[in-house]
């Protein structure tokens, strides 16, 4: 196995500068994730998100990213998992998207609401009739015996649902509010632009900051 030490990837596919974003990170951020959707990337979608619990342990996961607005970006999960319990607890996250095929990242950081009712219902219903089962299914981030109780409470809700399952009430979308974002593209010789966004008094504020 190659020494981990050893491991190395010389970055020479863009630049970014101050004068090359747009004045609203959000715009900025469609306009990357646009460019990451034509490449073709493999789930452009696929967002980490870090969350940090009442006791200050930090945890985090891969979710799929749902909608972006002004407003924030939205993700929908089991209120009652491990990242619902610490969202809810600590209402604050952290947002990392990826991109190596580009060599760029986004980090996002901000505060944590729950989506209205309306926008929970709506993506729910949305969504394959094996998901909404799934959502009714799992009680997520719990100890199980086996997949066996899966497959059991998903035959279960199917027999009691049919094809109309309603969306269950521990279930839904947080919203992230941001208030920092940071754009990030790979260097040569490890001189990687970095341009940050930071929400003052309902302005952004634009940054270079030193790899």
């Amino acid at each position: 196995m190659t020494k981990l030490a050893d491991l190395r990837k010389s970055y020479m596919m863009g630049s970014l500068s101050e004068e090359d974003v747009t004045p609203n990170p959000i715009d900025q951020f469609k306009i990357w994730f646009d460019q990451a959707q034509h490449a073709e990337l493999p789930e452009p979608n696929a967002m980490t998100v870090a969350s940090v619990d009442e006791n200050g342990k930090p945890s985090a996961r891969v979710v799929l990213i749902k909608d972006v607005s002004p407003q924030g970006f939205v993700f929908f999960t089991n209120y009652n998992s491990r990242k619902g319990l610490a969202l809810q607890a600590n209402p604050h996250a952290a947002l990392l998207f990826f991109w190596p095929e580009l060599e760029r990242q986004i980090r996002i950081e901000g505060s944590i609401e729950k989506v209205s009712d309306q926008e929970s219902d709506e993506y729910f219903h949305s969504r394959p009739l094996d998901s909404r089962i799934g959502a009714w299914a799992s009680p997520q981030s719990q100890v199980i015996s086996g997949r066996s109780v899966l497959v059991a409470k998903a035959a279960e809700y199917a027999l009691k649902f049919a094809l109309n399952p309603p969306r269950p009430p521990h279930w839904g979308g947080f919203r992230v509010k941001p208030e920092v974002l940071e754009f990030w593209q790979g260097r040569p010789s490890r001189l990687h632009d970095r341009i940050r966004y930071t929400l003052h008094q309902n302005q952004w504020k634009i940054e270079r900051l030193a790899p």
